[in-house]
């Protein structure tokens, strides 16, 4: 009888397999849309989970909130796990237990809140992205092959990636912290930290960095010349006195915009396709690099203090580059003695039209050209 007995009650388990728990309504909701359950009754087939390997849990309205993860410690061979607005934010205590989820390499979280995420067993992780998400702490110190980190939007205490010495890219953004120190990622290329309030940015080890975004900070100091492979940067509304590029001859986008620059040098950056400097305090703008042609866009309006602009050919900049203040304007020497001549005693050469013809017709931009190298752009009107 007793033999009966036991065979009766194994029956439901030899009949449909091993089974896990998943008390969450809004989590295995999601499991029977996705088609890996079909009942909402607290359990899913393990057997129907415990290969996939491409998870994406995304919530378009407030009707499944997941408050509970309990369950995803099944998804075993689970490599990508995405949740999008799937449960409360801003955090409350919620139950995210990745621990058993150890072949995951691919972890993004957008809108959830979680109070603390613990990764410290998914030390294949080589991918985390962390947005508009809400947890008090994050300790990556075990995750050594990650090699993307993105977190915007998001409260992390402060951000530790010394350890992460494979991490090749980096954006960290819209975050509570005024300080990153990346002195360990050496291998870092691709760097962005931003609306972070950060008031020094150490990049002198990151001898690999190709593209930095460092804006809307309080940085009063940004030492790039370590940083040969830089070909953009983007360090504008910050508090910089001086920026040296003439180390970055790769550099072909730069923006500062919105600093306290009194002079910027670009001669060495002959690969530059773009330039911003408006809103600064220049006095001294020098963009002969001989290679003028190449730049697409060129901007330093804003800048009151400013008159002669260095560059390789003042016709083709007055024709080209228009985004300049009414007192700006372009020579091949900008030395003290020719923008005295500029205002004093230069002698007018001849005057051209815009396809460089020699005329004086009126109602039309013409530009003066004068001895000292300097072009004067004027509309005579009668």
């Amino acid at each position: 009888m007793k033999k009966l007995l036991l065979i009766l009650i194994a029956l439901p388990m030899i009949g449909f397999g091993q089974q896990t728990y998943v008390p969450d309504d809004g989590f295995e909701q999601r499991l029977i849309n996705l088609g890996y359950d079909n009942v909402l009754d607290d359990y899913v087939t393990t057997a129907s989970i415990d290969t996939v390997t491409y998870l994406v849990l995304s919530a378009n309205s407030m009707t499944y909130l997941i408050y509970d993860f309990t369950g995803i410690e099944d998804f075993t061979a689970l490599t990508y796990l995405q949740l999008s607005s799937c449960s409360p934010f801003p955090p409350i205590t919620i139950s995210l237990d990745l621990s058993n989820n150890t072949a995951l390499t691919h972890l993004r979280c957008f809108g959830v809140g979680f109070s603390i995420l613990d990764v410290s067993n998914n030390t294949a992780l080589t991918f985390l992205e962390l947005g508009d998400f809400g947890t008090s702490s994050l300790d990556l110190s075990d995750n050594i092959l990650l090699d993307t980190l993105h977190i915007s939007f998001s409260n992390v205490g402060d951000l530790d990636v010394s350890h992460n010495t494979a991490l090749t890219y980096l954006e960290y953004q819209t975050c509570y912290d005024t300080s990153l120190d990346v002195s360990n990622n050496t291998a870092l290329a691709h760097l962005e930290c931003w609306d972070l309030s950060l008031t020094s940015l150490d990049v002198s080890n990151n001898t690999a960095l190709a593209h930095l975004e460092c804006w809307d900070n309080q940085l009063t100091s940004l030492d790039v010349s370590q940083n040969s492979a830089l070909t953009t940067l983007n360090c504008r509304s910050n508090q910089l006195t001086s920026l040296d590029v003439s180390q970055n001859s790769a550099l072909y986008d730069l923006n500062c915009v919105g600093n306290q620059l009194t002079s910027l040098d670009v001669s060495n950056n002959t690969a530059l396709t773009k330039l911003e400097c408006q809103y600064n305090q220049l006095t001294s703008l020098d963009v002969r690099n001989g290679n003028n042609i190449s730049m697409q866009y060129m901007e330093c309006s804003d800048n009151p203090s400013l008159s002669c602009i260095n560059v390789d050919d003042a016709v083709w900049a007055t024709t080209n580059w228009t985004i300049i203040d009414p007192q700006h304007y372009f020579s091949n020497n900008c030395n003290p003695s020719a923008i005295q001549e500029h205002t004093k005693n230069k002698q007018l050469l001849k005057i051209t039209d815009l396809l460089g013809r020699e005329t004086k017709q009126t109602n039309q931009p013409l530009f003066y050209i004068y001895d000292d190298g300097t072009v004067e752009k004027r509309i005579v009107i009668e």
